[in-house]
């Protein structure tokens, strides 16, 4: 990881009065949307910034937390001294890293089997991940429509269309997936584990194992000498 990703600062901008936050990784922007910090994404940059309408003893208190938070894990951040802090609060694995885990778990399965268990975990009708994000989507439409704001009723329905129709179609797709998985009972045919094992009638000891040789790349041409001009 670049040694500019692990480095932000957060500032109250001199023109605008507003605390921003510039600079890190993506995992640092996790960190800054969690201590409550709302991104904003221009042509050239991403940045972060207090949510409006906070007074300004509530936007100091949102940055030093965010400065406790990226601190806690590593980062380095230049900020102002009403925002510095010694404080180093603990830290938790967010619910998507559970989540995470299960492409991981793809990536390292050796036959069917295993990737339909995997999947499982995804498209379960009950309590699976997918009804789990559905349960989600239209607990926000409900929230949003009892908002009583003019775009509130449009946010509610755009939810539960993403709900009930987009996510519908992901959940379909890998339902097949796995069950077609679930029927096959193979191997993977490029994850089979190396045995390690010296074949019985091999005569050189630097031997190591009876596995093919991986296929060698094929040499790329030079480049074509260029005419001389008339």
């Amino acid at each position: 990881m670049p040694l500019a990703d692990r480095y932000l600062t957060i500032r109250r901008d001199p023109h605008s009065e507003e605390v921003l936050a510039r600079g890190g990784d993506p995992e640092a922007h996790s960190v800054l949307q969690r201590a409550g910090f709302v991104p904003v994404n221009r042509l050239h940059e991403t940045y972060h910034r207090a949510p409006t309408g906070l007074a300004q003893d509530e936007e100091s208190h949102l940055a030093t937390e965010a400065v406790a938070r990226l601190r806690a894990v590593g980062y380095h951040v230049d900020c102002d001294p009403a925002f510095g802090t010694d404080r180093r609060p603990a830290q938790y694995q967010p619910l998507g890293a559970s989540v995470a885990h299960l492409a991981e778990r793809i990536r390292q399965a050796t036959s069917t089997d295993e990737g339909a268990e995997v999947l499982t975990e995804l498209t379960a009708p009950c309590d699976g991940i997918l009804d789990a994000v559905e349960q989600v989507l239209i607990a926000v439409a409900e929230f949003h429509d009892g908002l009583g704001v003019p775009a509130a009723p449009y946010t509610a329905r755009r939810l539960c269309y993403l709900a009930e129709a987009r996510l519908g179609v992901i959940r379909t797709d890998l339902v097949h997936t796995r069950n077609d998985l679930a029927d096959r009972h193979a191997p993977h045919p490029g994850r089979a584990a190396c045995p390690q094992e010296v074949r019985a009638g091999e005569r050189e000891r630097s031997a190591v194992c009876a596995c093919p040789p991986p296929p060698r790349a094929l040499p790329v041409p030079p480049p074509m000498a260029a005419w001389p001009r008339r």
